[in-house]
């Protein structure tokens, strides 16, 4: 599975992207589970979003969700950690 985080704005709106392909890796499950849990999550909020605040755009094998700060869920804001860290 291939799991691509884009996240723009910010005080210096500074785009930063990452992608992680889950194929062959020993904790796919993991990634499966959490990618799960966002695909199928309520976005939440109302919409808005806070002054210089980052949006998301996540994308699991073609499928898109798009979410900002700072109604994240935890699972979106695990995600987006993992992704940002681990990712190429």
């Amino acid at each position: 599975m291939r799991i691509r985080v884009r996240r723009t704005g910010g005080f210096a709106g500074i785009e930063r992207s990452a992608e992680v392909d889950t194929a062959g890796r020993a904790d796919a499950g993991v990634w499966t589970a959490l990618t799960e849990a966002v695909l199928t999550a309520d976005e939440g909020g109302d919409g808005s979003r806070v002054p210089d605040g980052f949006s998301y755009e996540i994308t699991v094998d073609g499928r898109t969700v798009r979410c900002g700060d700072p109604h994240l869920t935890e699972a979106q804001r695990t995600l987006v950690a993992r992704v940002l860290q681990e990712g190429a």
